[in-house]
């Protein structure tokens, strides 16, 4: 086996990151308490929710995250997070959602014990729409409830040996 192995292994090391910051995120950029839910493998590429922050990792981590809101949820924590109420359709909204993803994806990045960098957000915002992420790797996601609505993050991410 060559020392660029990796192991497809989603173990608890590679989850409580994303648990915390998704807490730690909430509480002090969006001031909105998330709770955090028992999470479980995804068994189907369809999205969770209607409006989804998308993050790419890439290094000794690799993978990606999506953090995946019930629409009138991403309206409401936009609202919190930035101070205005946005249409869906405005282009700040899309940003603010990739920023909450970009922060929980940071957050959570430097306690994953690697070296890993991550891609400028994208957003996805409709119904219907179906996220794939790598075939060899499983996602887990983790659902979240706050005073604002749900959202889930789904975590798809494997561990590179170091060479």
């Amino acid at each position: 086996m060559s020392s660029t192995a990796t192991s497809n292994a989603i173990t608890p090391d590679l989850i409580i990151p994303f648990m915390n910051a998704v807490t730690q995120v909430f509480q002090k950029m969006v001031g909105v308490p998330a709770t955090v839910q028992k999470p479980y493998l995804k068994t189907q590429t369809a999205s969770t929710y209607d409006v989804c922050g998308i993050i790419g990792l890439s290094g000794q981590v690799a993978g990606s995250v999506v953090v995946s809101f019930a629409e009138a949820a991403a309206v409401n924590l936009v609202e919190s997070f930035s101070g205005t109420r946005f249409k869906v359709s405005d282009p700040d909204f899309a940003d603010a959602i990739g920023e909450l993803a970009n922060m929980i994806a940071g957050g959570a990045k430097q306690h994953l014990g690697g070296v890993a960098s991550i891609s400028t957000p994208s957003v996805v915002i409709g119904k219907g729409y179906a996220i794939a992420g790598m075939s060899d790797i499983p996602c887990v996601v983790i659902p979240c409830t706050s005073p604002r609505g749900d959202f889930a993050v789904e975590i798809c991410i494997k561990r590179h040996k170091a060479a």
